[in-house]
């Protein structure tokens, strides 16, 4: 696993585990697994929202070695239900990433450019999902944990979203984990595919 970027190492927490997977640079996997069987536990670990034991590895170097909050800019969830502190949806966006380039990004997911100046309290679901994409993309993370992504969208917009994802993939060189409950979709996205049961973690594609 040297030539990987993320290397996730015998990782166990709330009684789950020990799984290990790799992820390069660039490079997109997919993961599934039943309804509540630990998917999202598994990325709060990895990015030390909850107690873990094991090894999480970013270009060799130890996830104890950074501040949990350099960790957190490089390593950045994507939740399925993101948090909202602000009563703008704007107001979660750094001032200086509030630029005519932030508007274009949300015209190429299919939001209005002045979704930013709404109220959270109006956006539906897809929205937000949308707007915490570009949240979590505005540090630039060179690990990008996606739980489900798209479930509240329709086939259209789950596609902008697909050639968004992918096409900041190419242009940023991530390493990618991308969580979903549709097979065909990680056909689409994922050039490799895991499967999460109790206690393993295998490749299936």
């Amino acid at each position: 696993m040297n030539d990987m970027h993320l290397c996730v190492v015998n990782i166990t927490f709330l009684g789950k585990g020990p799984y290990t997977f790799s992820v390069g640079k660039g490079e997109c996997v997919g993961l599934t697994g039943k309804s509540g069987i630990g998917k999202t536990q598994l990325f709060r670990a990895i990015t030390d929202l909850i107690p873990a034991e094991g090894e999480i590895l970013l270009d060799g170097r130890a996830s104890a070695s950074f501040s949990p909050t350099q960790w957190r800019s490089k390593v950045t969830m994507v939740p399925a239900d993101s948090s909202w502190w602000y009563d703008r949806a704007g107001d979660h966006f750094p001032v200086k990433h509030k630029t005519s380039l932030l508007r274009e990004s949300c015209m190429l997911l299919g939001l209005e450019p002045e979704v930013l100046d709404w109220q959270v309290s109006r956006l539906s679901t897809g929205e937000r999902q949308r707007l915490a994409l570009l949240r979590a993309l505005q540090n630039n993370p060179t690990v990008l944990l996606l739980d489900e992504p798209s479930s509240g969208l329709d086939a259209y917009h789950t596609g902008l979203m697909e050639k968004y994802i992918g096409n900041y993939l190419r242009q940023n060189n991530p390493a990618v984990v991308w969580v979903s409950h549709d097979p065909e979709q990680l056909k689409r996205v994922a050039s490799r595919e895991f499967r999460m049961e109790q206690h393993r973690l295998y490749q299936i594609k």
